[in-house]
């Protein structure tokens, strides 16, 4: 342990899986930094300032765990943070596919850098961002699946929207 790694993601909005995935890197490496990606590529719900104070609400209580956020490619933020080990939840084999070129490709551009895969708990293992947003325009009950505040920012933007 003591070992300190990153855990980039869009967190869009965060989900139980993730913080789970948190958890787990936070016993394994001690010190977790949860960069949370400016990707306007994926036109977010949320703004950065916005996912940052979610995970805040969410984990920033937890012990070894700083949560950021950061531009530009996951590798240069890993040498600016002083590590070499990236973390990325697996949930279901259709995102392995992804993530293995992603891990692949960041080698390439930096084979210092280790990708370390985890998975998350089999209750959170089907959980994702994009099906939650598509369930709270529906006026689902996301209470099993996301923080309470979580939920009430969520419901609260689709409805602003």
């Amino acid at each position: 342990m003591c070992q300190k790694a990153i855990y980039p993601g869009t967190f869009d909005p965060v989900t139980n899986g993730h913080i789970d995935v948190i958890k787990r890197a936070v016993k394994l490496f001690g010190e977790v930094i949860v960069a949370v990606a400016a990707n306007p590529q994926k036109s977010p719900l949320f703004s950065v300032q916005e996912r940052v104070k979610l995970l805040k609400d969410s984990v920033g209580e937890l012990p070894g765990v700083t949560i950021v956020s950061f531009n530009g490619l996951v590798v240069d933020f890993a040498r600016k943070n002083k590590t070499s080990l990236v973390v990325r939840g697996l949930r279901m084999l259709s995102d392995f596919e992804y993530e293995f070129q992603m891990a692949l490709t960041n080698r390439k551009f930096a084979d210092e850098v280790e990708t370390i895969f985890l998975m998350p708990s089999e209750e959170y293992s089907y959980v994702s961002s994009k099906l939650l947003k598509e369930a709270a325009c529906l006026g689902a009950d996301l209470s099993y699946f996301v923080p309470a505040a979580v939920e009430t920012t969520l419901k609260a933007k689709l409805k602003a929207k």
